[in-house]
């Protein structure tokens, strides 16, 4: 079984030393990535990309959004990071989630999600030049990051990059992140966006 977190480890120590490199991250939201760019700003150059079609209502993709900025905007590294705001798109999810509406949580339609949402990312990347690229998903104990591992290294060899090895559950980082969500009283959801995963009110 891979050991992420020592390949990041290994990466890190063999490649930034000397320059930090560019580095696109997808993130989710700002729980999730609260605990990822403290981690990673000190060794890479950052640019956040926000894509995330499966926020299947408005009112909660413009929230998470909002909530991801105003973390940014508040925290000492924050200027250091750059920001790319994808346009807003379910239909794109809709479609790759159409005849799995209901698939459990981490079932098959959680798959077709990752690999949109990464998709994307990569294609992004490369558009903006970018070699290296990563996501803030394998931050939740709900994800699973030999998954997310795949489809990313997949990715990478399909648009000649590099896709960061990283399970950011290890040293702490979910509960690094609680941490500082309520440090900074952010908006911690309570499902992962798409309407088919809404708790029943």
């Amino acid at each position: 079984m891979r050991n992420y977190q020592k390949e990041l480890d290994e990466f890190i120590s063999m490649n930034c030393a000397e320059e930090k490199p560019r580095l696109f991250l997808h993130c989710c939201c700002a729980p999730c990535s609260s605990y990822v760019t403290e981690y990673l700003h000190e060794f890479f150059d950052i640019t956040v990309f926000f894509y995330n079609p499966n926020i299947t209502e408005p009112d909660e993709y413009e929230k998470r959004k909002a909530e991801l900025k105003r973390y940014l905007s508040e925290v000492s590294y924050g200027k250091e990071i750059g920001f790319i705001d994808a346009d807003y798109d379910p239909e794109s999810f809709f479609k790759a989630a159409n005849g799995l509406e209901d698939e459990p949580e981490r079932g098959a339609r959680c798959d077709k999600c990752f690999r949109l949402r990464l998709s994307k990312t990569a294609e992004a990347a490369k558009e903006n030049g970018f070699e290296l690229f990563c996501t803030t998903l394998s931050i939740s104990p709900h994800k699973d990051a030999d998954l997310l591992m795949s489809i990313g290294e997949e990715l990478a060899e399909k648009y000649g990059l590099k896709y960061l090895p990283s399970d950011f559950k290890k040293k702490n980082g979910y509960k690094r992140s609680i941490e500082l969500s309520a440090e900074y009283d952010l908006y911690r959801q309570n499902y992962c966006g798409c309407v088919y995963s809404k708790p029943k009110e």
